[in-house]
This record gives structure tokens, sequence and C-alpha cells, in this order.
């Protein structure tokens, strides 16, 4: 497969052409065999550097080698075939419901088909091998009792967690050494803002965005009065400008930052929004943070399994996460926690528990406080041990892959479902309905947040999807959110998805009445 020049990639990089001015020539002759993992690594990593005509050129491509429209059902079926022998496709590893166990209307859906399932932003599916690991550590109890303490069946239950702490570091980008499992997001959050948030003389702001998770500013508001101080002064919110300007734009992020200045203390922030799915540029807003003295911190929640994260590379304080999202943990699964290298032994202020104790002396018993090196020396007790098989069973499954070509498969999911969407209901009803995702490719992960004109066409479009055995999922006002997860979801997924919207818009009250006569 051949990008083109290195000259010319070279001179893109620098913006000495138009971007993409020369994608054409790199895709002109792609064929869908040429679609490897090579290729979605080396797209990943063009879409990165600002080359966001690629994912378009490879889709146009795809489909003029067919003979067929974008729109044509051909093009998902022989993505598909070509994709789904790749490592980054792990969807037979999945267990898909089916629609007879979703609210599907038989009038309008094959109960015996798949479920077309793009909410996994919300929850992910659970892995095949989940249930035996479970099932494993339940005889082992059963078999055992305490003694599986020191001889269970994957490992002993005290170490338990170290089975996943290499699989994760790998997902976010870290050393082994700068992540823990442990918690939920939450408590995580409070943990590294206990560590971070240390309000002194002047330097008393938290910096974040204005809509961020409800969690989220419950945590800051609270750390804040956990010091004595008025949320209403130490709290920054940073808004969208407004209008059409629906997302955050990284340079007023930044502009946000430099004129807080020294009052910072945190700039915390998710790294992909979980309402409009814009993934921020952590670089650049922690690179911001740096130079005013602040500490970045990221909830990778929405983020982690989802984008290619390079946390160690990006020098990002300390970031959380939950893992029953891309991660398919399963619900209420177990958090992920990070702290960079560089605070390791710096005796940052912590809450301790016996589990940070070093593993050597933890059951001693004493009271000499003596940490773990790294993350670990947050860890407060002993980790659940089948919330962490379950997370095993995912990670063994991005092990097979890596994010970069997870991510490079993601763009072309998600560039389909905007392309067919762009052409099919925005088309179609665009008084109705509009796209608050960013279209920029490396400013979103794999969701689509697809923004209604009122609540009531969101709600019954949402249960005209359902009616058709389509899982996504819909957040109030107007918004339902897409996400078509790069670890099982396929293009016909996507396909399938974007023909039930049309169907679903056609019946509901809002539609032309034509619209709604024809359906």
């Amino acid at each position: 497969l051949q990008w083109g020049s290195s000259v010319a990639q070279a001179a893109q990089r620098r913006g000495l052409c138009r971007r993409g001015s020369h994608a054409g020539v790199a895709t002109a002759a792609m064929t869908i065999a040429a679609l490897g993992s090579a290729a979605l690594r080396d797209l990943a990593a063009r879409q990165q550097n600002g080359a966001a005509a690629d994912v378009l050129e490879v889709l146009r491509a795809a489909a003029a080698e067919k003979g067929v429209g974008l729109d044509a059902e051909a093009l998902p079926a022989a993505l598909d075939a070509q994709l789904s022998a790749l490592p980054s496709s792990q969807r037979a590893a999945f267990c898909i419901p089916k629609k007879r166990t979703m609210p599907t209307d038989p009038k309008v859906a094959n109960l015996d088909d798949d479920s077309v399932y793009l909410v996994g932003n919300s929850l992910g599916l659970q892995p095949r091998k989940t249930r035996e690991y479970v099932n494993a550590e339940l005889d082992s109890w059963s078999e055992l009792g305490v003694n599986g303490h020191f001889s269970g069946r994957k490992t002993e239950w005290l170490a338990i967690d170290e089975l996943v702490m290499d699989g994760t570091a790998a997902v976010v980008g870290a050393l082994p050494s700068e992540v823990a499992n442990m918690n939920s997001l939450t408590m995580n959050l409070h943990l590294l803002l206990i560590s971070f948030y240390r309000p002194e003389g002047s330097r008393t702001k938290i910096l974040y965005e204005a809509d961020a998770f409800g969690s989220d500013f419950f945590a800051f508001e609270s750390q804040v009065r956990l010091h004595g101080l008025d949320p209403a002064e130490a709290l920054v919110p940073v808004k969208a400008r407004g209008g059409s300007d629906e997302t955050l734009r990284t340079e007023d992020i930044v502009k946000a930052i430099k004129e807080a200045g020294d009052s910072l203390a945190v700039v915390c922030f998710g790294t992909v929004q979980y309402y409009t799915g814009q993934y921020f540029d952590v670089e650049a807003i922690t690179a911001a943070a740096h130079s005013v003295g602040a500490a970045a911190i990221w909830d990778c929640a929405h983020a982690v399994g989802n984008v290619d994260l390079k946390l160690h590379d990006w020098g990002v304080d300390g970031a959380c996460w939950c893992s029953y999202k891309y991660l398919n943990a399963g619900p209420g699964g177990i958090g992920g926690f990070f702290v960079h290298e560089k605070h390791h032994g710096k005796k940052l202020n912590l809450l301790a528990g016996w589990w940070g104790q070093k593993k050597s002396t933890r059951f001693n018993m004493s009271h000499i406080w003596q940490p773990e090196e790294g993350a670990s020396a947050w860890r407060l007790s002993n980790p659940p041990v089948l919330q962490t098989v379950s997370l095993l069973a995912s990670l063994e499954l991005f092990g097979k892959s890596s994010m970069a070509e997870l991510r490079g498969r993601s763009l072309l999911l998600t560039g389909y479902l905007e392309l067919l969407l762009q052409q099919g209901p925005l088309a179609e009803f665009p008084d109705m309905l509009s796209i608050l995702t960013p279209s920029e490719p490396r400013a979103r992960g794999c969701q689509l947040s697809i923004k209604f004109a009122t609540s009531k066409g969101s709600e019954e479009t949402f249960a005209g999807l359902e009616r058709r055995g389509i899982v996504v999922d819909h957040r109030k006002p107007n918004v339902i959110r897409v996400a078509p997860a790069p670890l099982y979801s396929t293009f016909m997924d996507v396909f399938l998805f974007v023909r039930a919207l049309g169907e679903a818009l056609r019946e509901t009250g809002e539609a032309p009445p034509a619209k709604r006569a024809k359906a």
C-alpha cells in the first residue's frame, strides 16, 4: 500500500501543501484487499497528523472498486469480508444479543437476527471468555475457600490484579508501573484530586468543561468545599462559543488556561466528551496546564479502548476511567487509575490503605507506611476477583491487536457512518436532525451524537429504532448517541442502523405528512 512519497508527507505535516491534497494519489490504487493491519495503523497515524481526507478516500475507493454507491449494501459486505479477518476485529469472541431479547417489534424485524449493537459508549458487550473466567474463580472459592488467596485458578487472588496490569498499560499508552486497577471512576478521580488539588495562596482553582459529566462536577465541587473554599470562586468552567459552535475549541481552552494563569491548581477534562463525542487535544491542553504550573488530570471513561491514548508520552499527570464501556468488563466493572512516573516516589499526598503497602511487608500488619512503587501505592483494598477476571477476558482480546490498528478501523467505521448519515437522513430531513460531533476525524472517537430539533422527535425516533432491534442510547434532551465500537462492530451494523434510522424518522409525528404516509 503506497500512501504517497515521503517528501509529500513531510510537506503536508509542515503545512506546505493543502491538507489531504495528495490523499487521492495515496488511495487511488488502493484495493479492498490492501486494507490490512499495517494500512489501518498507517491510516491512524496519518489522521493524527491531520490527513482528514484519507478516511473518505479509502471509503470512496472501495465503493469505486465494487462499482457501487457508498449507500449500497454490497459495500459494507465487502469491507466486512476483508476486515473481519484482521486481529482488530474480534466480533466472534463476543456475545451479540439477539433481537428477540430486546424490545423489538416482530412486525418490522426478524427476532432471530443479531441486534445492531452500537452502544459500547454506555456498556460494552460480554466477551465469551468472561463467563468461563468468572466461573473458574467461583469454583476456586467453592473448592478452596480462603486458600484461593494463595492458589486460585488463574493465579492466587492476592496477585489477581497483576494479570491485568500490562494489558491496561498497553491500552492507555502507559508504563505498567503507572497504572492500577481499583475502585470505580469517581472514587479514583477523588484520589487524584487529593494528590494534585492542593490549593495554596492564590493557586486555588480547577478549570473544567462547563458541560462535564455530572459525577465529575460533583467531585470538583466537593473537593473544593473540603478545602473550605467557595465553588463559585474556585471552579472555572470553559464554555463553547455557542450558536453553531457547540463543541469546545482547543484554542479557547488554552486561552482560558493562560488567562487563569497561576490561580490554577488543576485542569481536568473528559478526554472524549460523553455527550458530544468530541475528542480533546490531550497533549496540547496538558502542555498548556503545565505552562502555568497546574496539574493536568483526565477522565478517560469514553476514551479508553476507543482512541489510541498516549498518557505517558503526553505527560499527563493523572487519569482515571471505568472499564464497562469500551473495555467490556461488565456493568460496574473495576475502575482504572494512572499516575505519571515523574510523580512516583515524590511523596504526594494520598489516602493510604493496606493494598498500597509493599507486597513483601503487607501482611506484617505494621503501622509503618512502606508504599508500593508507582500507581500501586494509591491502592486501598484488595481487588475484586470477579471484576478483575472479567476485565482480563476483554484485555486479552485487545492484546491480539494494537490500539493503533483499532483506531484505524474505527476511523473507517465512523467515517462510513457519517457519510451514510449525510447522504441519507440528514439530506432527507435537514430540519429535523444534525451531527453534534466534530467532523474532523482526529477530534472524535467512534461515537457520533445526533442532535434533533426537538426532544419529541428524538424520543419518537429512538422508540422506532428500538422496535427494529437497534441498540443505541438517548440522552436528554434531544441527542441519540451512536458508537460503532471497533473491536466488535461491523460496517453492516452501520449500514443497517442508518437504514433503520431513515425508517424511524419517517414514522415520527414530526416528519412531513407525505413522508409519514409513505412510511
